[in-house]
């Protein structure tokens, strides 16, 4: 009962501080990181421990899934090079320089030891990169590629310290044989997910209640990381795939009631996953503390901010020439992709904010090897990860929105151009849709010339360039006369109800129909 209870109180203070955090305009995984770190100070509080495999199984596969479900399939793959050179180029060149630098910095670490510290510390968190530029403004073809690396990248960092773990616990390492499973690891989990997204297309089909399909995309994610695994293949990808798959044939196969409802579901689902890994990440401290017990603690920190010094350079040292030399090299590419601007440039390479992958990796360690000798440097490397997570959240993700403003990032219309687009296409196929069966007996002509009237609207006001001045203040106008009619609407149901004359049965119903009509961006 006492654990029940200390979860709830979490969930509440994972809520005040989210909401502190938006208050303040600062990203919240900062906030609930702070937060989890000052309750370890707290006298009587029970120690609460993070299981490291539970804690990949229950909060990577929702997160992951859902970045995947919202990304553009043809952003992401008119991206693949840049994603594909940071997630794993850039992850396995952060292991090697990471490695040779800790051999190098701690006495007596040995290479694989050294490797699995590197491929710790290798991978962007997913979680960090979305929760902190959802509130930027940065243009949509950045977004595209850190959340598309922060998708895939996990893939790579955790079979990379699959190797270099096996290195350390049995001695044995195989280069050929690493290259070899890392191919059938990655290539066999994508499949494995794309099968996944593809049976949920086709059984979601056949779930008869909306909050039931919402039951069943919630449940997949897990289903498909852990039967991916269970065949030793990436589970990573296998979710980001079927992520992808399912969120292209989404709008073919769920019914408007479950989209909306499982957007609602899933938005509440992955804000509260995020803040209890945040949370949970300052919470582990304390046993950070007991794990350090004996060591001398100054050398552990200082080496961590090296590390951290070194991960952020490395990621610069990569992203200008990965992003400039291959045009310099090619001209078919610099002509199809013209180089972008370095400011653009430099954001890609000051976020890589890590998080819950590199600590649940390194509190995953065992602690003694196959030979019964300790892990090789355990302590030092769960320390290293934690204070790398520290130093990027904070030292890079607080000065994000600074750093963008500073460089005038130019900004980004065209989600809005191509929504004016898709908004006048659709009316317009509205309307030859209607003028087709106009004429057809059972259509109440009443009724026609109503949604003639609406869809006209739509068209006229969705001009093929961007919206004049004009346009905007008549966009702004509408919105606010379909406001006060909204909630003279409410107010009136709301009265029936007051006064007897209904009950809640028909003010939810009438509400509910309120509330869809709300949500249509009629513009």
């Amino acid at each position: 009962m006492q654990q029940l209870e200390l979860v709830l109180w979490l969930l509440v203070i994972v809520t005040v501080l989210a909401a502190i955090a938006d208050r303040l305009r600062i990203p919240y995984p900062m906030v609930l990181l702070t937060g989890g770190i000052v309750l370890t100070f707290i006298p009587g509080l029970p120690t609460i421990s993070l299981d490291p495999d539970l804690a990949l199984v229950l909060f990577l596969p929702p997160i992951l899934f859902s970045a995947a479900y919202s990304t553009s399939w043809r952003d992401f793959w008119a991206n693949r090079r840049p994603i594909g050179l940071l997630a794993f180029g850039l992850v396995l060149f952060t292991t090697g320089l990471v490695a040779m630098i800790a051999h190098a910095l701690i006495p007596g670490i040995s290479w694989a030891a050294a490797f699995v510290l590197g491929a710790v510390v290798s991978p962007p968190d997913a979680v960090a990169a979305t929760a902190i530029f959802e509130r930027l403004g940065v243009p949509n073809r950045i977004v595209t590629i850190l959340e598309g690396e922060s998708l895939v990248n996990d893939a790579s960092a955790l079979i990379a310290y699959r190797f270099a773990l096996a290195a350390v616990v049995t001695g044995i390492f195989t280069p050929w044989d690493a290259v070899l499973q890392f191919f059938i690891l990655a290539i066999g989990g994508i499949l494995f997910g794309a099968l996944g997204g593809y049976l949920l297309a086709r059984a979601i089909r056949y779930v008869p209640d909306p909050s039931l399909e919402t039951a069943v995309t919630l449940l997949t994610p897990f289903g498909v990381y852990i039967g991916a695994e269970q065949l030793g293949l990436s589970g990573v990808l296998a979710t980001v795939a079927a992520g992808l798959y399912f969120g292209r044939r989404a709008p073919v196969v769920l019914p408007p009631s479950a989209r909306i409802r499982g957007e609602a579901v899933w938005q509440f689902f992955v804000v509260l996953t995020n803040g209890l890994v945040f949370i949970l990440i300052g919470l582990e401290l304390a046993d950070i503390r007991t794990t350090i017990a004996g060591h001398d603690l100054w050398p552990l920190l200082w080496h961590g901010v090296l590390i951290s010094l070194a991960v952020i350079v490395i990621r610069i040292l990569w992203v200008f020439p990965a992003t400039y030399l291959p045009r310099w090299l090619f001209p078919k590419l610099r002509r199809n992709d013209p180089a972008p601007n370095w400011r653009l440039t430099f954001i890609v390479s000051w976020s890589g904010l890590r998080g819950v992958v590199s600590l649940a990796s390194a509190l995953a360690l065992p602690l003694v090897t196959d030979r019964g000798a300790p892990f090789d440097h355990r302590a030092e490397i769960i320390v290293i990860a934690f204070v790398v997570i520290i130093v990027t959240l904070f030292g890079q993700g607080l000065p994000l929105d600074w750093i963008i403003t500073r460089l005038n990032i130019p900004a980004d219309d065209r989600i809005q151009r191509e929504e004016l687009l898709a908004r006048r296409v659709a009316a317009q196929a509205a309307l030859a849709k209607l003028d087709e069966i106009g004429d057809e007996m059972w259509v109440p002509q009443d009724h026609l010339d109503e949604m003639r009237t609406r869809y006209n609207h739509i068209v006229d006001h969705s001009p093929e360039g961007p919206a004049g001045e004009l346009e905007e203040l008549h966009t702004r106008a509408y919105l606010k006369l379909r406001t006060l009619a909204q909630d003279a609407s409410r107010e009136a149901v709301i009265d029936l109800r007051n006064r007897g004359v209904i009950g809640d049965e028909a003010r939810r119903l009438v509400e509910t129909s309120l509330d869809l009509d709300e949500l249509r961006l009629e513009v």
